[in-house]
């Protein structure tokens, strides 16, 4: 299950009175079809937040696809990532990381 980032989220409605609201996506099929990426680098200036997510293979790599937002939306793109890996591990058990590199 998905959790959206953004204004609209609403997570178990938190008590403070909102619904949860329907989102309605229009998607390309490009898009839909994914990509995948082993590797996530970012970076961040004053005013947003760059995620180049890459494909890493031997060494090498390619950048497969960037995400700009703003500090205001990557805030809750990290809590609903955290709620999202509290969800999976409860229904999978816990992810245990790769070692490092």
């Amino acid at each position: 299950m998905a959790t959206p980032a953004g204004p609209s989220e609403n997570p178990g409605n938190g008590g403070n009175g909102r619904k949860n609201r329907e989102l309605k996506l229009r998607m390309s099929e490009q898009v839909a079809a994914g990509v995948y990426a082993n590797s996530l680098m970012v970076q961040h200036t004053g005013q947003e937040f760059i995620l180049d997510f890459a494909m890493m293979t031997g060494g090498t790599g390619q950048v497969v696809a960037r995400v700009i937002t703003s500090p205001g939306h990557m805030k809750r793109v990290v809590q609903a990532m955290e709620e999202n890996i509290k969800r999976y591990e409860a229904a999978h058990g816990p992810i245990v990381p790769p070692p490092s590199e």
